[in-house]
């Protein structure tokens, strides 16, 4: 086909149809720190959302704008929906959502981990959400347990040493 034939993009033209990021249909725990993280990340993007509304005359600036709006809806679906769990209701002495645990691996190694909501796990500070692999494994452990956590790697047997909840 020739391409005198063929529809380019105008220069006015946005994203057609930007999908939505996906809401998970599990209840969204947060920690209050994941709520505040939550409620910070909602502000960013309602600043950025004025700034690039201020100024449509690029085509880049809209696809940005409506990139932005996407992630507000989202942002905001994640806050309309969040329960947050106060750590200081959590039992003592047992692996809850919020819980803090110190754990021995089969080859003597120390491990800590914070259990805490979808949007704040970041496994380089040890924050594994609640959903993971890992978090189920350790979720109802008391101190002095053993746990299977059931990995692609291969299983790893862990030892609860303590439980805090900070």
């Amino acid at each position: 086909m020739s391409r005198a034939f063929v529809r380019e993009p105008d220069a006015d033209s946005v994203v057609d149809v930007l999908p939505e990021l996906p809401q998970e249909p599990i209840p969204n725990y947060v920690t209050p720190e994941g709520m505040a993280m939550l409620e910070d990340w909602l502000g960013r993007l309602r600043r950025e959302r004025d700034v690039l509304g201020a100024d449509q005359t690029s085509m880049v600036g809209r696809n940005q704008l409506a990139h932005v709006r996407r992630d507000l809806r989202y942002v905001e679906g994640r806050i309309d929906h969040a329960v947050v769990v106060d750590p200081a209701g959590q039992p003592a002495g047992k692996v809850a959502f919020g819980a803090r645990v110190d754990v021995l691996d089969e080859d003597g190694i120390h491990h800590t981990w914070r259990i805490v909501g979808e949007n704040q796990a970041d496994i380089d500070k040890g924050m594994v959400s609640w959903v993971s692999p890992l978090a189920r494994a350790l979720i109802g452990a008391e101190v002095g347990d053993s746990v299977t956590w059931r990995r692609p790697a291969g299983d790893l047997e862990l030892e609860i040493t303590a439980i805090s909840y900070v």
